[in-house]
């Protein structure tokens, strides 16, 4: 089993922010400076291309712990962030870029899903054995509730078959943003933990009814969509339940 590192802290605002790595895989996990040990422990994901301390990302994690006294936790994905890229990512992006050039719309969605799953298929076990290394410690613990709190795109194409394969996570907060395949249906229709759904409803790339689609597939009898203007990259968290996770984690 892989041990945790912490190779970096800093504390502001009653945050407290340590750098750590899993094995090869570096994260960070945002703490309250104070308070009862074995808080809610939520997982975030980042979108495609950025990395675990994006700034909307760290600014929704801050505000999970400074509000709702959660600890939050985010790893780069592979090839992301502090990650080196494997020979597959650099053909990846290269493919991406070919695609963007050619206006080759099917080449671009097909590339999409083939990299989401081999991103999701070497994800998932990191995530896992995250989890196992930071249940070790003592302020977050066996009892900690878990959950997913969200990742736009490359967070929730990962995100859902982590959930599905996870039994300790007990809410999940997800978004569009990404094209829905097969594999990404079969793992919806094994989540039956409550789940959110954010919706980009002027996505470029991802049809809207392709999402409509996956949110069916949730077999959770406690689920929600939350729809708002934007594009691509602009998931607006305007109108969620802000005491979704709150309220399943406590």
């Amino acid at each position: 089993m892989n041990s945790l590192c912490f190779t970096s802290e800093t504390a502001s605002d009653g945050v407290v922010e340590r750098d750590f790595t899993v094995g090869d895989v570096p994260g960070v996990l945002w703490s309250p400076a104070s308070g009862p040990a074995s808080a809610p422990l939520v997982l975030m994901g980042h979108g495609g291309g950025l990395h675990k301390k994006t700034p909307a990302l760290a600014a929704r994690a801050r505000d999970a712990v400074t509000r709702q006294g959660f600890s939050v936790v985010a790893i780069d994905a592979p090839g992301h962030g502090d990650r080196p890229r494997a020979a597959e990512d650099e053909q990846v992006r290269a493919s991406f870029r070919e695609a963007h050039a050619t206006g080759d719309r099917e080449r671009f969605r097909s590339v999409s899903i083939g990299y989401a799953l081999s991103l999701a298929e070497r994800a998932v076990p990191e995530w896992r054995a995250t989890l196992d290394a930071l249940q070790e410690l003592p302020e977050i613990g066996r009892d900690a509730r878990i959950g997913y709190g969200g990742g736009i795109s490359l967070g929730t194409a990962i995100g859902i078959p982590l959930t599905a394969a996870e039994p300790r996570i007990s809410a999940a907060i997800f978004g569009g943003g990404f094209f829905v395949h097969d594999e990404l249906l079969d793992a919806a229709r094994r989540i039956t933990v409550p789940v959110q759904f954010l919706l980009p409803w002027d996505d470029e790339h991802v049809d809207r009814q392709s999402c409509f689609a996956l949110f069916d597939a949730f077999a959770t009898t406690e689920k929600t969509l939350h729809a708002n203007p934007g594009d691509h990259r602009t998931i607006r968290w305007i109108g969620v339940d802000e005491g979704f996770l709150a309220r399943h984690l406590t």
